[in-house]
């Protein structure tokens, strides 16, 4: 679950520390004052886009930083296979964004990719925004939401299934090379040792382009960092009256006096250290300018490899971690180009020995979603008749299709919210208030079943009043409890029903906006949702009323 978030410099966000625990929280704001500004936050922390944009006008870069405490044996494997094992069960994640658009991303105070940063995000933090409800829309999501709610039965053999489908892809590369005739075989294994010749003479790294990036913005300003650390070193050591000198000489006279009395003794002791952190200081400098390389020939050698990178990136993908994909790839291909020495009629009979198993996994798969599908639909459809939805149908249309790594089916939810009327898919019929609770129907359903430890939802009561605002409100407590549940809403039924609260308010300073995150006590939370049952002029009755929603 998220431990603490820190933000700064984002948007119109200077400064914003929030810490949270589990349960249920929510934010509430008026609107403008920079609650979607949290998610953003934490979208970027998760691996997002960076977007110079986000930097706040006149500052230098913009970071967030999260910890995440991680308890789940799986998900601490998960990271420890990454290459960034937890620290007393916690990961560190800090994003940087500078205002000219480079970013920079650290797990556990290390530099990491951002390929890395997302898969790890994924599994840690769900977090769902309107654009994620509109997701429900795609029918391609509906299948994933079905097997996680099946379980480890589904996911096992969805495993076999991934496998079988690239053993019979891999055999049909293979016999489509075959077929293709030996001259084209052979175009192909020239062009894939020189493209494994290229890449491998590279010696490109994972995160190689960021760290050369850094090199260069170095070497470029070396003459300026060279002015600036010889400046400060003259100050602290090598001018007339220096720094070194005049705190030597008042350590040794308060030491002189602290013989005398005891009182001194912690002013000459603060000197004493003021001594050795300055000597150290400038021992620091004097070895960073030995080491500030102004080398032309060196910052030439650094720009031809940078500019190596990009135009390796440009033929082979988009990143460092890409072209090494690549590399993996065509290394691949080529094994089972140059080991290609059976005849068609062989790759031909394996491959269709491996289609064969392919269908008969992807078949028991098939067979299991369709026993289970009545169950699950039975699981959601109870939950959003806890949601005010007391007429709604939810089922579930299976067709087969052709095999891919997820198996053979084609999965569409269909839903009616009305009595008498036919199931129909959710994209021709559900309103944005309806497609809201079918996600948060689906979430709970899922709670204990499947899911990461902590969900986000961004707007969840869109088109939400009355009745149905008070239901999801409870079925959001109700998921808090297997998950940490934080929740960005405008309704009083939901933040009422919150374990804690927290209110984004924006300030305005010296003609400079600002947002902060404030968490309420008790009566500021009366207040708060008094303002969100009456608006701008709270009275005693929408106090009242906030009194009784809380209890």
């Amino acid at each position: 679950m998220i431990h603490e978030l820190t933000v700064e410099n984002l948007a119109i966000i200077e400064r914003a520390q929030v810490a949270l625990g589990p349960g249920f929280t929510v934010l509430t704001g008026e609107t403008g004052a920079g609650k979607s500004l949290l998610v953003d936050a934490i979208q970027l922390a998760l691996g997002d886009r960076a977007d110079s944009d986000l930097v706040r006008t006149g500052c230098r870069r913009a970071s967030v930083s999260v910890v995440l405490q991680v308890e789940r044996p799986e998900l601490a494997q998960a990271c420890e296979d990454a290459g960034f094992p937890l620290e007393d069960g916690r990961l560190f994640i800090q994003r940087e964004v500078s205002a000219e658009g480079r970013s920079q991303c650290r797990l556990n105070g290390r530099m990491a990719p951002v390929g890395t940063l997302k898969v790890l995000g994924k599994l840690l933090v769900d977090l769902h925004g309107q654009h994620d409800h509109q997701s429900l829309f795609d029918p391609l999501t509906h299948l994933e939401y079905l097997d996680q709610w099946i379980g480890a039965e589904a996911l096992g053999l969805r495993d076999f299934v991934a496998e079988s489908y690239g053993k019979w892809t891999s055999l049909r590369t293979q016999l489509d090379a075959a077929r293709r005739g030996q001259r084209e075989r052979e175009q192909r294994l020239d062009l894939l040792r020189f493209q494994i010749r290229e890449i491998e003479d590279s010696g490109v790294r994972p995160g190689e382009s960021e760290e050369l990036a850094a090199q260069l913005s170095r070497m470029k300003n070396a003459e300026r960092l060279r002015a600036a650390a010889a400046s400060a070193l003259e100050e602290l050591a090598e001018a007339e009256v220096n720094a070194v000198d005049l705190v030597g000489a008042a350590a040794r006279q308060i030491g002189d006096g602290a013989r005398l009395d005891a009182d001194l003794d912690e002013i000459a002791e603060g000197l004493e250290g003021a001594v050795v952190r300055i000597s150290e200081a400038v021992h620091g400098l004097r070895g960073y300018l030995e080491d500030l390389d102004a080398d032309p020939d060196k910052l030439e050698e650094t720009a031809a490899r940078q500019d190596l990178l990009k135009r390796l990136q440009r033929k082979y993908g988009e990143s460092d971690q890409a072209v090494l994909d690549h590399l993996a790839r065509a290394q691949e291909e080529l094994s089972q180009l140059e080991e290609g020495g059976q005849s068609e009629e062989e790759l031909a009979s394996a491959t269709a020995l491996a289609e064969t198993i392919l269908l008969e996994i992807a078949g028991k798969l098939s067979q299991l979603r369709a026993d289970r599908a009545k169950a699950f639909s039975a699981s959601v459809q109870a939950q959003l008749h806890d949601l005010a939805l007391e007429k709604a149908v939810l089922t579930i249309r299976q067709e087969v299709r052709a095999p891919d790594a997820s198996g053979i089916d084609q999965v569409e939810f269909l839903f009616s919210a009305n009595a008498g009327e036919s199931a129909r898919p959710l994209a021709k019929i559900a309103s944005g208030g309806e497609i809201s609770r079918v996600m948060l129907a689906l979430k709970t359903a899922l709670a204990g079943k499947a899911g990461v430890p902590t969900l986000i939802f961004d707007e969840v009561d869109a088109g939400l009043s009355g009745k149905a605002a008070a239901k999801v409100a409870l079925k959001i407590a109700e998921l808090s409890k297997p998950y940490q549940v934080v929740v960005i809403s405008h309704l009083p039924q939901i933040a009422a029903r919150a374990d804690v609260h927290f209110r984004i308010v924006k300030t305005e300073s010296a003609g400079r906006v600002a947002t902060d995150v404030v968490l309420l006590d008790p009566a500021e939370r009366v207040e708060e949702i008094a303002r969100l049952l009456a608006g701008e002029h709270v009275t005693d009755s929408a106090r009242q009323n906030a009194r009784e929603l809380l209890s």
